[in-house]
């Protein structure tokens, strides 16, 4: 199956087994990361704290701290 597969792609078969494992753990890393800030995010206490510094940061225009 693997080779058959490879062939179709034009790959070797290591060629196609790291590119699919590269794959398999980007996808599994990147829904590690959207779990955790999920997570993170769901506690009504961290919600309402981050739209308070959000509007803090957004009252303060934009005259000081972007010179740099």
């Amino acid at each position: 199956m693997i080779d058959d597969i490879s062939k179709k792609r034009g790959l070797s078969r290591s060629k196609f087994i790291s590119t699919v494992l590269r794959e398999k753990l980007i996808s599994e890393r990147n829904r590690h990361i959207k779990d955790a800030y999920d997570l993170a995010f769901s506690d009504e206490s961290i919600r309402k704290e981050q739209l308070s510094c959000a509007k803090w940061f957004e009252g303060l225009g934009t005259e000081e701290g972007q010179e740099w």
